[in-house]
């Protein structure tokens, strides 16, 4: 079975974008709105298949349950009947840029600052997707994409499963779902997952971004599983050593084996890396590396060493001595920070309401200020961070600064009247607002035929940053029926076709009509024409007379006839050729007309007739 080129009549199939493991991703347009657009189709060959199909059918259902700027849209779901069968598809937003596995693998590693901005995105769209009750369950650079204008978007949720549902064993047929590199201790295991699963993939991406490779390597996805599960990463300073301590602490965090010490939340993670981007400490645990542990053991002896018999006993029990030495010197350097009078830490009011965190500050002898702070992840009213960080020693009676979450940052709607679809997105996505996927369609003029003609919210209304904004665009004018007002008067014939939504031109024709009357109209009445548009009507100048029939008639009774129709001619304007006849009876009486019976003639119009004589007619 071969993937069909058009789709549901709308959709126009174009080239292939690239491939996954189960479906393959077109560019392709939506002539119904005339907009560019990706369309993920399942591979012909595995549509058949009941598993790939239903799992190809979840992640329509997750991706069309999540709307955030960070998340690739999804604008349609369906299925195309072929010969073989149904064949699913997915609709989404077009967009063009680069994964951050093609990136990393042409351009090397992101610096420390790149990789914070790129993956505190990751974060604030996976916390998005948790609190909608979806684990992304397949976080890895090639599912992160960064747009030409460095927007970051989270795709392909087609191993996504609602958190209510996770419970189920992540094995099928002893294959592990997810990709070997990112996967988390308790997916390699086939256990429950939730959302601490994601943040320890992020991890692994962070971790990989940072340093051009991988966390664990290994000759299959078996051995690099089995080392997710059992060892310890190398810390990445040691990889790149541009990359600072806080880093380390934060990927060391997100990649613990037990999810109970990870953060329990992207959002926290997110709060870390916002917090080492605005130069300040993370609440990660800092790691100590080996020059650390040089620094404060210093080398061991060269010059004393013992005799080469107990050389091994004895260089075990100096490396015993030096390291009861560092918790020593550890131990007293807290001991004379967290002992010393006056000082005290400041809590870690991370996420409280603005009020609690005021009053658990104050208890601990604090003094309090607070800062309103825009913020998408953090609910409004609560608090976003401290200044000082919470952990910070600070002196007793210390100022500390509350970053009470506004919400999202507030933007204004643009104008988007006239816009095409395509043109609305990106003027949107300029000021950080989404389209929203549902894009109505309403009557229009012919030249606003695919463009914009209502928004909602209205232009300049003041919405939450990453809020969608819902547009109609124009199908084109409305057909309606024109009605039939012939041989109605002027004045009721024009209210009637006004009222049905329609222009009224009027012009006089001469006709044996009365005057003002209707006598026809174009369009017809009873076909459909576009709304607005003009309807003609034909009024009567009532200047014709219904001409008579003369036949059998004197010229005398002819001519008073035509008078009591109407007719206003002389007696010279009865034009007479004579016609022969062997019938005496018809001698001096209208044998014809030129003017037929029932026609219309003006009123002063010159009649001619044919007048019987006798003889033999020719």
């Amino acid at each position: 079975m071969t993937t069909p080129r058009n789709l549901s009549s709308r959709y126009e199939l174009g080239e292939i974008l690239g491939f996954g493991g189960m479906s393959e991703v077109h560019l392709a347009r939506d002539v119904r709105l005339s907009r560019d657009v990706a369309i993920k189709v399942l591979r012909a060959d595995l549509a058949r298949d009941p598993t790939f199909y239903l799992r190809f059918r979840r992640e329509a259902q997750n991706a069309a349950a999540l709307n955030h700027p960070a998340i690739v849209a999804v604008y349609d779901t369906g299925e195309a009947e072929t010969e073989a069968g149904p064949l699913p598809y997915i609709v989404m937003e077009y967009v063009e840029g680069d994964t951050l596995r093609d990136i990393v693998r042409t351009s090397g590693p992101l610096t420390p600052r790149r990789a914070m901005e790129v993956v505190s995105d990751v974060c604030a769209a996976l916390d998005f997707s948790h609190r909608n009750g979806i684990v992304h369950r397949d976080v890895k650079p090639a599912n992160v994409m960064i747009t030409r204008n460095g927007a970051v978007k989270v795709m392909d949720f087609g191993i996504a499963r609602a958190i209510s549902d996770a419970s189920q064993s992540m094995t099928q047929t002893a294959a592990v779902i997810g990709t070997a590199q990112y996967l988390s201790p308790e997916q390699a295991r086939g256990e429950q997952v939730d959302a601490r699963s994601d943040v320890y993939s992020l991890g692994c991406v962070l971790f990989e971004v940072l340093t051009g490779e991988p966390p664990f390597s290994g000759d299959s996805p078996v051995a690099v599983a089995v080392q997710h599960v059992r060892e310890d990463p190398r810390l990445p300073s040691t990889l790149n050593p541009d990359i600072p301590r806080e880093l380390d602490s934060i990927i060391l965090k997100a990649m613990s084996k037990n999810p109970a010490n990870r953060y329990q939340s992207a959002a926290d993670m997110r709060s870390d890396l916002v917090r080492v981007l605005g130069g300040q400490r993370p609440s990660a645990p800092m790691v100590m590396n080996d020059d650390d542990i040089t620094t404060i053991i210093g080398a061991v002896g060269d010059d004393d060493r013992p005799a080469r018999g107990g050389g091994k006993r004895w260089k075990i029990a100096l490396l015993s001595l030096a390291g009861i030495a560092v918790v020593a010197i550890v131990g007293f350097f807290l001991a004379s920070v967290y002992s010393a009078p006056g000082r005290t830490e400041v809590p870690d009011v991370t996420n409280l309401a603005a009020d609690e965190a005021e009053t658990t500050l104050q208890n601990a002898g604090l003094r309090v200020t607070r800062q309103v702070k825009p913020d998408p992840v953090v609910a409004e009213g609560n608090i976003v961070g401290t200044r000082p960080v919470g952990g910070a020693a600070v002196d007793e009676g210390s100022t500390v600064t509350l970053e009470v979450s506004s919400g999202p940052a507030q933007v204004d709607v643009p104008q988007l009247t006239g816009m095409t679809a395509d043109e609305a997105q990106r003027a949107l996505a300029d000021v950080g607002l989404t389209l929203d996927r549902d894009v109505e369609e309403g009557p229009s003029s012919r030249e606003d035929v695919d463009k914009v003609i209502d928004q909602d919210p209205s232009p300049a209304a003041s919405i939450a940053s990453g809020s969608p904004v819902k547009i109609t665009v124009g199908s084109g004018p409305e057909q309606i029926r024109v009605p039939d007002v012939t041989g109605q008067q002027e004045d009721v014939a024009r209210a009637n076709v006004e009222g049905a939504g329609f222009e009224v031109d009027v012009s006089t024709v001469d006709s044996g009509q009365p005057r003002g009357t209707v006598v026809s109209m174009n369009p017809p009445g009873g076909t459909s024409a576009d709304s607005n548009s003009t309807v003609e009507l034909r009024v009567s100048t009532g200047s014709n007379i219904p001409m008579p029939d003369l036949t059998n008639q004197t010229v005398s009774q002819a001519l008073a006839t035509l008078r009591q129709s109407g007719w206003t001619g002389t007696s010279q304007q009865l034009q007479q050729s004579q016609t022969s006849t062997l019938d005496p009876d018809m001698v001096g009486k209208v044998l014809s007309q030129q003017q037929p019976p029932g026609s219309e003639v003006s009123r002063d119009a010159t009649i001619s007739v044919n007048v019987g004589q006798l003889g033999i007619p020719r």
